[in-house]
């Protein structure tokens, strides 16, 4: 079996490395991995400056989501695995210049302590009055999509969505809470309203269960627990590797047949033919009997209009979002104390270019040098495109100067200058998953199953996170490999 592969970032990679490992394993298989930029990987990106370990793009995954812990140890990389440390957790939301840290008992949305909330100044007392009535909310049929923000502002109000969902959410996806689906996002807490009513009662229940699972495993024989200690083994939200996420495409780069990885190589044209498929590039045709197509839905679309005109047109109505990472290194000495935990989020209401800023060294431990700083600011957004044309000077000077008025100068004074400034830009980069973005998944898969041999994968689909587009890329090459028709077209 010969597969084409468009698009060499997580999901293309690990696509092509499960195809490799079934060529390896005996499979007549063979492939061909196109990337149109000149490196691979997508928008992971790494470097190391004076020892700190710098990331363009995404700098960890959900460890919770198994596929890319799995992914790092089968290629060798277990003992890199970094978790974060949460053990300094704490994060910031900024209202007028202040920061305001979130509330004790806070699950991602749902406030479920009653003091910490009545006792924070993140919301004003007519919010706080809302969020304890919202315990007497009647279960709600499940009903047609709507996005996250009607969600919220239906439960806890306005004050919720423009403090809470949407700097949270701005941060995860870069996305607009009024834009994004309730459903595809945040499809428990739907499930929660339909249940119980009051998400709040939902969160709680839930919060019982989980202590009530890990209660019977511990009884049955301390499952989690660090190898002849009696303490529960430390498992961070987030894993990251000790030398940059990109070890991970390193490592994947490395079990592939070089001879097959054509990078600075864009397809210009994909046509289906009696027997499979035929991919145009460097004005050069070649036949195969399938094609998982790995490139931005937007791109996607374009390559596949000429096939299935209705496909092309649902890839191209998936929105994306840009964004743009600043990573400042300084010396600690020059300096003032940053306040305690991760970092720091910004609604946009605060009209402010930052969405949010990290500071990266209390995050991740081992990653930065003693007595080195990395403040990582995000910008961009659905909001903030025409930040992308900004010179790179103009972007650090901006992110400084908003630091100095958030943190105070006392933290981060002007005149101190950072030893190290890096800016990625990625453009049109994250999927949005507005409302409605299951009926679409539904239409395409329909139209996928019409073209047999075609694998549509990435994270405008099923996930946007590392691990989703490492699950979506190995189940394509698997399924193909199995020559069973998917299950899910992406």
């Amino acid at each position: 079996m010969r597969t084409a592969i468009i698009g060499g970032g997580i999901a293309g990679l690990s696509a092509a490395y499960e195809l490799e490992k079934s060529r390896r394993g005996g499979a007549a298989v063979e492939y061909t991995l196109y990337e149109s930029r000149a490196r691979l990987g997508g928008s992971i990106s790494s470097e190391i400056v004076h020892g700190a370990v710098l990331e363009g793009g995404p700098d960890s995954f959900l460890a919770e989501k198994p596929a890319g812990a799995e992914l790092c140890r089968e290629l060798g990389l277990g003992d890199q695995l970094t978790p974060s440390n949460d053990a300094a957790r704490k994060t910031y939301i900024v209202v007028r210049n202040r920061l305001v840290p979130l509330p004790d008992g806070l699950m991602f949305l749902i406030p479920t302590k009653l003091i910490p909330t009545a006792l924070t100044r993140l919301f004003s007392p007519m919010t706080k009055v809302r969020m304890a009535l919202e315990l007497l909310h009647p279960p709600r049929p499940a009903g047609h999509d709507e996005s996250v923000a009607a969600l919220v502002e239906r439960h806890f109000g306005a004050e919720a969505v423009d403090r809470l969902a949407d700097p949270l959410l701005s941060g995860i996806y870069g996305g607009d809470a009024s834009q994004l689906s309730a459903r595809t996002v945040l499809p428990r807490l739907v499930e929660m309203e339909t249940q119980y009513g009051s998400l709040t009662r939902g969160m709680l229940a839930a919060h019982r269960q989980m202590r009530a699972r890990m209660a019977a495993a511990k009884a049955a024989g301390g499952a989690g627990r660090v190898e002849g200690q009696g303490r529960p083994a430390p498992r961070g939200i987030f894993t990251t590797l000790r030398g940059g996420l990109q070890q991970l495409v390193d490592a994947l780069e490395a079990q592939l047949e070089p001879e097959w990885v054509r990078r600075s190589t864009p397809v210009s044209a994909l046509e289906k033919t009696a027997a499979g498929w035929r991919v145009t590039a460097d004005d050069h045709a070649k036949h195969y009997d399938a094609v998982i197509v790995a490139s931005p839905a937007w791109a996607a679309s374009v390559l596949i209009r000429p096939v299935d005109a209705a496909l092309g047109e649902e890839l191209g109505a998936i929105p994306y979002s840009s964004s743009i990472t600043v990573n400042l290194v300084y010396d600690e000495a020059e300096l003032g104390p940053l306040p305690e935990g991760f970092g720091f989020l910004v609604p946009a209401s605060e009209g402010r270019a930052m969405l949010a800023c990290t500071f990266v060294h209390r995050k991740f431990l081992g990653r930065t040098p003693t007595g080195k700083a990395v403040l990582r600011a995000f910008l961009g957004g659905m909001k903030n495109d025409a930040l992308l044309a900004e010179p790179d000077e103009v972007l650090v000077a901006r992110v400084r100067r908003e630091l100095t008025e958030i943190l105070g100068e006392r933290t981060i004074d002007l005149a101190a200058r950072p030893e190290h400034t890096q800016v990625s830009r990625w453009q049109r980069a994250m999927a949005q998953y507005a409302v409605g973005h299951q009926e679409r998944m539904q239409r395409i898969q329909e139209r996928v199953a019409e073209l047999p041999g075609l694998r549509l994968i990435g994270n405008a689909y099923d996930g946007i996170g590392i691990p989703d587009c490492i699950r979506l890329g190995r189940a394509a090459a698997r399924d193909l490999t199995a020559a069973q028709p998917a299950k899910i077209a992406i």
